[in-house]
């Protein structure tokens, strides 16, 4: 397996073509907005840049790992002549369908079709292409570089061979990877998403505030950030449509998304993304300032 196409040049596509492009594979990256293709790449050479600083790879490298990734607008002329393709395009299950559909009429018959969804059954997407054993899901972690683990998530007729396949790979990525079956959440969001829902939960409800939610969970219980910092950080439009995925997946309302999230996602308060979410990044990207409407 030489050749991968990575589906959509955003945080986590372009993460995912960063580490693949480092561990030698060709990679095209295919985006439909050319700007958003070229901001892709200019998060990779930042992030390089910054691991050459490091001393973590040389500068050669560097230019390496760049002149491995090629750019497309083109779905059915990036796929051509891959082994394997990694959509990670919007958490939007229309969109998903779609793109699955392109990809199995473009692609190569023996081309692995995987998914970076967090939350959507990857049976539901193997079942509009010709290929189901073929498909499978490849959960990276954000940031993609940095972050060992890979869940591995087998849909209902994912074959033994493409499941061994994938895990391979994944360790010759020098990632960690965990085979998992295909229920709403998956492992990682099934559990961290509830936190994060809960959290928002006793802000909501007057129990206390960001900062004393985010203190207690990281001295208490020795998280590297807060559940509202996190929530801020992955985007509060993400966590929203992953729990309302578990939610309409197993209709039980313990995964109901707090209205308080809700509420902000109306507001294009999302996080990070947006300059404000729990916090107030308007000013810098970490989480100092609590924002306006949460101080007492």
């Amino acid at each position: 397996m030489e050749n991968v196409a990575v589906i959509g040049a955003g945080t986590m596509g372009n993460g995912i073509a960063h580490t693949f492009a480092q561990s030698g594979f060709k990679v095209h990256l295919i985006d439909i907005n050319m700007d958003a293709l070229e901001k892709g790449v200019q998060t990779i050479t930042t992030n390089l840049n910054r691991m050459v600083a490091k001393e973590k790879i040389t500068e050669e490298q560097k230019e390496d790992t760049l002149k491995n990734i090629n750019l497309f607008t083109s779905i059915k002329a990036g796929v051509k002549d891959t082994n394997l393709v990694v959509e990670a395009a919007t958490e939007n299950v229309a969109l998903k369908l779609k793109i699955f559909k392109d990809l199995d009429e473009a692609c190569p018959k023996t081309t692995i079709l995987a998914t970076n969804t967090s939350s959507i059954s990857i049976t539901q997407i193997a079942a509009v292409t010709s290929r189901p054993e073929q498909v499978i899901g490849m959960h990276f972690m954000n940031p993609v570089p940095l972050m060992k683990l890979v869940e591995i998530i087998r849909g209902y007729n994912t074959s033994d061979a493409v499941t061994s396949t994938i895990m391979a790979l994944s360790k010759t990525l020098g990632k960690a990877p965990v085979e998992v079956n295909d229920y709403p959440g998956f492992v990682a969001n099934r559990i961290l998403m509830p936190m994060l829902n809960e959290a928002i939960e006793t802000l909501y409800n007057g129990v206390a505030g960001v900062h004393e939610i985010d203190t207690v969970m990281k001295l208490g219980m020795a998280h590297p950030m807060g559940p509202l910092q996190l929530a801020d950080f992955i985007g509060l439009d993400v966590c929203l449509s992953i729990l309302n995925v578990m939610y309409d997946g197993f209709k039980n309302p313990k995964y109901a998304p707090c209205p308080l999230l809700v509420n902000m996602v109306m507001a294009g308060k999302l996080g990070v993304k947006s300059g404000e979410g729990f916090y107030d990044y308007s000013q810098n990207k970490k989480a100092e300032i609590i924002s306006k409407q949460f101080l007492n």
